[in-house]
């Protein structure tokens, strides 16, 4: 079979067809891949057993026996995935998954670009992808500062290259952070999108990236990664308090009461027992500033103690601005950068 090692696999133009089972395919896959599972997860669980209990060659028939039937459904679902016959394709392994499939859609007339190692390999290389080195300028700021909106501005309006963490996690990154928010990618599949979202990025120059801890929500960054961005220069945004309340009460007066009410419930502990209940009161009645100003006094606290330097931390570059102007206060870190000459 033609094998192709993965930077030649991933260079290649064609759909990426995954016949790995669909609870695989879930878990984690390429990104943009296409599920043409040969296997059921249930047929895939019977498989295995066979192989741990009997032996490989039971497997193998069993298999067999599975994908016999099933064979002519898998081509015309593969036809409807690639119309112009022309594939790449991977197991997790590379091995008898694949294999088969190869043979038969190459039979069916498609032209198959095997994958070497399978996704295995295309998962060792994303984990190796954090920590390649490179330089990163870190944005930080209390709580409704608009850092996301700002590196957005950064990258539309300056040409700089930004990673948006929270906009890869599906969440901005506090009890509130997955309100409005699409459901949050797998920690695997969170992995694979920040690795394809690195590539594109170029290597030498730095990357404007949201300062955040190493948690967004319940995902986690990889921790080679993170250590980089601890290491790098910070631009915190000093953002007044009314901005940043007015902004936040916006944003959150639009979402449901019901999933602020059950955000502020799980900072019951942080928040104490009376701002927890006026917070509730507050969005019982509507009044989102009053809810904002109450949950922001456990969050400045929060974050103020995070920008504590810890030994071998580069000093944090402190920016004064007038409020939440996406736009205005990107021409600001810029003005800053330059000045720095960082």
């Amino acid at each position: 079979m033609p094998r192709h090692p993965l930077a030649e696999f991933e260079a290649l133009p064609y759909p990426i067809l995954d016949v790995r089972a669909p609870i695989e395919f879930a878990q984690g896959h390429v990104p943009g891949a296409l599920s043409l599972p040969l296997f059921t997860d249930e047929e895939r669980a019977r498989i295995g057993t066979a192989y741990k209990q009997i032996s490989q060659e039971k497997a193998v028939h069993l298999g067999l026996e599975f994908f016999g039937p099933k064979m002519s459904a898998m081509v015309k679902q593969a036809k409807k995935l690639a119309p112009g016959k022309e594939v790449r394709l991977h197991c997790w392994r590379g091995g008898m998954r694949s294999g088969a499939v190869l043979w038969l859609l190459e039979l069916a007339g498609f032209k198959v670009h095997l994958l070497d190692k399978g996704y295995k390999d295309y998962r060792r290389a994303v984990l190796a992808a954090f920590a390649e080195p490179r330089p990163w300028r870190v944005l930080g700021g209390l709580t409704g500062s608009g850092k996301t909106d700002v590196l957005h501005a950064l990258a539309a309006e300056h040409g700089q290259p930004v990673l948006d963490l929270e906009g890869l996690a599906h969440h901005k990154g506090s009890a509130f952070g997955a309100i409005g928010q699409p459901v949050q990618p797998t920690q695997e599949q969170f992995e694979n999108n920040l690795a394809a979202a690195l590539l594109q990025l170029p290597p030498n120059v730095p990357v404007w990236v949201e300062d955040e801890s190493r948690q967004i929500g319940r995902l986690t960054i990889p921790v080679a990664l993170f250590e980089q961005m601890r290491q790098a220069p910070r631009y915190v945004l000093q953002v007044p308090r009314e901005a940043r309340v007015t902004k936040l009460a916006a944003e959150y007066g639009a979402e449901s009461p019901a999933e602020l009410a059950a955000a502020i419930e799980r900072l019951h502990k942080r928040l104490g027992g009376l701002a927890t209940q006026q917070a509730l009161a507050a969005v019982e009645a509507g009044d989102f500033e009053r809810m904002v100003e109450l949950v922001l006094d456990y969050y400045d606290k929060t974050y103020t103690h995070g920008l504590a330097l810890r030994p071998g931390e580069p000093a944090r570059t402190f920016m004064p601005v007038a409020g939440c102007n996406p736009s205005g206060n990107a021409v600001t870190l810029m003005q800053a950068v330059s000045a720095a000459g960082t």
